[in-house]
């Protein structure tokens, strides 16, 4: 458990820890001084909207025993330690820890800490798309062998990451991170913390190509963790995408590869789409197969379970071990089934959007039954491949789709490009507003409805109108 005496020797390296702060637990750390619990550790931020500092006293008031902080800040009946020196007694509680850089020291605590674990297996999972999905059946894997700790959500940035380390514990055999990025050099940090002994690369595809510049870049940014594992560690890698497959000429250690093609080392067989009910399909290894029936929805998530396969079979777990904990999963975090109003069927994808995830989505509704209706919205941060991605995206839903929504400015060219292959039934609106109040007057029961775009698009709050009159 993550105690106090750590926290101070990774955040004021030059100051020995008070006397006794190796027996102050730290319960949790976290960076929202309202979800302050007894004996938790609080980081201020400095945000573009919300400054942590100003909310100190709101987080001791919720039971936290520290804060760090990057400017001073004074609370009353709190100890004050800085790098500069101490003020009253050696360990008041609650105590400030006054730093140069709170993310810094942050990174600092959750690197020292993850030290002392020197047993534990880290996996870490990156890609442009999947990464989610596939850390939750990696993690459901590991876990249905001994204690795993994973990322929460999708929290896989420098903050993120650190705050999930913190909670490990001697209980922990195996930890199971997600690693995003915006820029070059992020990864290679998150690894610096992390210290992976296995890497998963799902993919390499156009998101954050405006950061990046060229999908190249992404690729240099993503292997980044294959680059950083050790010698006697394992990189798992998609070999369906050729950027990713080349990452193994950069492994310093061995690699194996996952995927629908005959050419991998981790395949599928006698796959069969059972809809709304999930996959069935054969798991096919070097060393073996297991038939699985997951709840995961659509071709795209089976390359999930072939990673987590890959994994498993590296550390040893048996193949029907694999196979129930596949089984077990929900059908996803993204793409979930929901009932709507009048008698409708929601696919909600709402979270996020690319070309490359958007046509996974697709492919699952062309699978269902009923009339199939996507509400599709801007994508994002796409750069150079924007125009390209979203004709892409135009010409798989006139394949797809009986009927197509598309929301916003660049969504338009998906509508022309449907009409231009064939798809006559398309409307177009600006507003997520407009959206609802078309699909609430044209949407008829036995409808199966998708809805995808990107973070910025708030789509979910289409998802809420047409659950409404049902939840």
């Amino acid at each position: 458990m993550l105690t106090l005496r750590t926290v101070m020797a990774a955040a004021l390296p030059m100051q020995p820890p008070p006397l006794g702060a190796e027996n102050v637990a730290i319960g949790e750390v976290c960076i929202d001084s309202r979800k302050a619990t007894a004996g938790s550790l609080f980081v201020a931020f400095a945000g573009e909207r919300v400054d942590g500092h100003a909310y100190v006293g709101d987080a001791f008031a919720g039971g936290a025993v520290a804060a760090l902080v990057q400017r001073p800040v004074r609370v009353d009946g709190a100890g004050y330690l800085s790098a500069t020196g101490s003020e009253g007694a050696p360990l008041a509680l609650p105590v400030v820890i006054e730093v140069e850089d709170t993310l810094a020291a942050l990174q600092a605590i959750a690197q020292t800490h993850r030290r002392q674990f020197a047993g534990v297996r880290v996996v870490g999972v990156t890609g442009s798309v999947g990464k989610t999905t596939t850390k939750e059946a990696v993690a459901a894997v590991l876990a249905a062998a001994a204690p795993t700790l994973k990322s929460e959500g999708n929290l896989n940035n420098e903050i993120g990451l650190p705050m999930t380390l913190t909670r490990l514990t001697a209980e922990h055999r195996y930890v199971t991170l997600e690693m995003g990025m915006y820029a070059l050099g992020e990864i290679a940090r998150l690894c610096e913390i992390a210290a992976p002994h296995l890497g998963v690369v799902t993919n390499v595809a156009s998101v954050h190509l405006e950061r990046l510049g060229s999908i190249e870049r992404i690729a240099q940014a993503k292997s980044e963790l294959v680059r950083a594992l050790p010698a006697d560690g394992l990189a798992v890698l998609n070999g369906d995408d050729p950027r990713v497959r080349a990452m193994a000429a950069s492994a310093p250690c061995a690699s194996v590869t996952y995927g629908l093609g005959a050419d991998n080392d981790y395949v599928v067989r006698d796959m069969t789409s059972l809809g709304l009910e999930g996959t069935r399909f054969t798991l096919v290894g070097p060393d073996g197969d297991i038939a699985v029936r997951s709840r995961a929805l659509g071709r795209h998530q089976v390359t999930n379970a072939l990673a987590a396969a890959a994994v498993g079979r590296a550390e040893g777990i048996g193949w029907a071990t694999i196979a129930e904990a596949l089984n077990g999963m929900s059908p996803g975090l993204r793409l979930m089934p929901l009932r709507g109003a009048g008698g409708i069927q929601i696919l909600d994808d709402s979270y996020n959007a690319s070309p490359s995830a958007t046509l996974g989505a697709l492919e699952v509704l062309a699978e269902v039954e009923g009339r199939r209706v996507a509400v599709l919205g801007d994508m994002l941060e796409l750069g150079e491949a924007e125009t390209e991605g979203h004709r892409q995206v135009g010409r798989a839903v006139a394949s797809t789709a009986d009927l197509l929504v598309t929301v916003g400015p660049r969504a338009r060219l998906m509508a022309e490009e449907a009409r231009r292959v064939g798809l006559s039934r398309t409307w177009h609106v600006d507003t997520n507003a407009e959206a609802i109040a078309w699909l609430q007057r044209e949407l008829m029961a036995g409808d199966v409805v998708l809805i995808k775009g990107s973070r910025g698009m708030e789509m979910e709050e289409i998802v809420r109108a047409l659950r409404a009159e049902s939840c």
